[in-house]
């Protein structure tokens, strides 16, 4: 493994690229982003129980999830720069069997099209920021994830103003979003193959610094696990805000869906603007810090959202967003770090895991309003960031001030 003492080899970062490849996180997200966009169409015009609708996000993101790391180790082998564009194609042919699925299993099917066609895009987008980055990793993985965040964060828009006005069909209008994204990538998949062979005419590898140190194989194995439990916290609490706390805001507040949509935009806007400022944050003050502080501030925010007004909602919704999301870029390149042989692994294991674990959310959840009630189900996600308080176990880690070397 890497140490403080190797010397790496750093260029300049490309910024062309790494904003590209965070353009086209984003379109890949604002895909994902029409099924929950959908959630309300579904339970009216298909009458979907909370459970089904919880079985169809588990569909999306556990294919995901399982695949991305698959993926991910794949690559790591035998780097792939055309299964950027795949991915893409995947993603549109999902998105045409959503627009227009006649019923619940037809949508499952394609929705799990939807699901693979992510789940080939995030290692090797990831892979591409890092080979992008130069020496400003922490900023280049913010660039990128925050274009995924915000592809999300449109999904209460999408469904204000889009899914909810004019039904399932108009899921349609996102195959040209998808087109958009395949034309892009096949660009930065050239640019990504060049990289690729001036690297083997050099025949030199690069050396990847971590600024974690010497850790022995068990301390990797348990910090791979407090940040695997850190996800899973994070996950779960987000997919339920994202995905079910509309139906709480309709429920205790009496809210209209398009009204609601819009708090839950601001939730998910304030959470990109965390997760573009979480890197260059964590490049400045360290990983840990960034990571401890996303988790344990919100705690207390987190446990009152369900009982307060509505005027305070917008506020805790705002503030929650943007802290929790601190974490999410630091996360990743946290777990490359302790594994940094295994860059397209880690990436997959933890974006991977993100989506496993909002799948398994989105679940229970959706058992649990069928069953408890809204207000009840509301109140026990709000005790899940107390898992978080975990990361005060996390190796700590210094800052990099290696610089290139010539060669």
């Amino acid at each position: 493994m890497a140490t403080m003492k190797e010397t790496p080899i750093l260029g300049n970062p490309v910024y062309p690229i790494m904003f590209a490849i965070g353009g086209c996180h984003l379109l890949n997200d604002t895909l994902q982003a029409v099924i929950p966009a959908l959630f309300p169409v579904l339970e009216q015009e298909k009458g979907l129980t909370f459970t089904q609708l919880g079985y169809i996000a588990f569909a999306l993101n556990m294919v995901a999830s399982v695949l991305q790391p698959v993926v991910g180790f794949i690559s790591d082998k035998k780097p792939m720069p055309f299964a950027l564009p795949t991915g893409m194609i995947f993603s549109l042919i999902g998105m045409a069997g959503i627009a227009f699925a006649p019923n619940y299993w037809t949508l499952l099917v394609a929705v799990i099209i939807l699901g693979l066609g992510s789940a080939v895009f995030h290692p090797e987008g990831s892979r591409v920021s890092y080979m992008a980055a130069g020496s400003k990793r922490g900023l280049s993985q913010s660039i990128y994830q925050v274009g995924g965040n915000s592809g999300q964060a449109l999904a209460p828009l999408i469904g204000a103003y889009i899914l909810v006005p004019y039904g399932q069909k108009s899921a349609a209008f996102f195959i040209i979003v998808a087109a958009i994204g395949f034309i892009i990538l096949m660009r930065i998949s050239a640019w990504y193959k060049k990289q690729l062979e001036q690297e083997q005419t050099a025949k030199r590898k690069k050396v990847i610094l971590s600024s974690l140190g010497n850790l022995t194989k068990k301390q990797v194995g348990t910090a791979l696990t407090l940040i695997f439990v850190i996800i899973f916290a994070r996950s779960f609490y987000v997919t339920s805000i994202t995905s079910f706390f509309i139906f709480h805001l309709m429920e205790k507040y009496d809210l209209q869906s398009e009204r609601g949509f819009l708090y839950i935009f601001l939730f998910m806007a304030f959470g990109a603007l965390g997760t573009l400022f979480g890197g260059p944050m964590a490049d400045r003050f360290g990983r840990k810090k960034i990571i401890m502080l996303s988790l344990v501030v919100p705690l207390p925010f987190c446990l009152a959202l369900p009982y307060v007004p509505l005027w305070a909602v917008v506020i805790l919704l705002m503030f929650i967003g943007f802290v929790i999301m601190l974490s999410f870029t630091v996360t990743v390149v946290y777990a490359q770090e302790l594994v940094p042989s295994k860059i397209g692994t880690m990436a997959g294991l933890t974006v991977g895991l993100s989506f496993g674990m909002g799948a398994v959310g989105a679940v229970v959840v959706g058992i649990f309003m069928d069953h408890l009630g809204i207000l009840p189900t509301m109140i026990i996600i709000s005790l899940l960031p107390l898992l978080g308080l975990v990361s005060l176990a996390l190796p700590s880690d210094q800052k990099l001030t290696a610089t290139p070397t010539k060669g």
